[in-house]
């Protein structure tokens, strides 16, 4: 087995905490596009947000789907709307949302460049939005290559993306790591034939995520430890 040359990340639930960041903007980004409280929840059950208790279920596409998948999903109820002006309004108003560090990403982005990793990250956000919570963590310096579903590799589960990064910075796949909180995420990295590790940080939970990881961690601090026991 080949030494670990490289990491690519997962952004949301990954490098930032899912709930954490998306829950409490979820509820106010419907109130703003509803008509009435009506409109709201139907919208949310649409994409599988529980209103009342302000918690996406574990199958929400929200959690581990593209934007052009939620605007489809959300379009039944805004019938005055384009598709694609929905993906427009969900990409810029995902941007402005404030981001929850899993952990102190800093810190450990720097521990792991200072051990010589090309760093990488692949979401199924835009790209736009992505590279605007990176820069608000100030964290984007760290990274060799960041990909959004429309930076031109597709999105995850598909590989493309993570394909693209190894391409990027010259490492083989076997040689390089998947970091993720989804399945999507996971089955991306062993179709690219690369080392998964499974991340609590999101809403999937030890016992879908474990039959696709190699390992299963509580956070990205966790990392460094178990990269230094391969």
């Amino acid at each position: 087995m080949k030494p670990v040359e490289a990491v690519i990340f997962d952004k949301d639930g990954t490098l930032f905490d899912f709930a954490s960041t998306w829950e409490a903007w979820a509820l106010a980004f419907l109130r703003r596009l509803a008509r009435d409280e009506a409109h709201a929840r139907a919208m949310a059950g649409a994409v599988g947000f529980d209103y009342d208790a302000q918690h996406f279920h574990a199958d929400s596409i929200v959690i581990a789907g593209m934007p052009s998948e939620v605007a489809e999903a959300l379009a039944v109820h805004l019938p005055d709307r384009e598709h694609a002006a929905i993906v427009d309004m969900l990409n810029e108003e995902a941007g402005k949302a404030p981001q929850a560090e899993a952990v102190p990403l800093a810190p450990l982005l720097g521990r792991l460049r200072s051990a010589g990793l090309k760093l990488g990250v692949a979401t199924n956000d835009a790209e736009v939005p992505a590279l605007e919570h990176l820069k608000s963590a100030g964290v984007t310096g760290f990274f060799d290559f960041i990909a959004g579903f429309d930076s031109g590799f597709g999105g995850k589960p598909a590989p493309g993306q993570l394909l693209a990064f190894c391409k990027a910075v010259g490492v083989a796949p076997e040689a390089a790591v998947m970091v993720g909180d989804s399945t999507h995420d996971l089955r991306a990295g062993r179709a690219a034939g690369m080392r998964t590790v499974a991340v609590l940080t999101g809403m999937a939970g030890e016992a879908d995520l474990r039959p696709l990881a190699d390992v299963v961690l509580p956070d990205i601090g966790h990392l460094p430890d178990w990269l230094g026991s391969l």
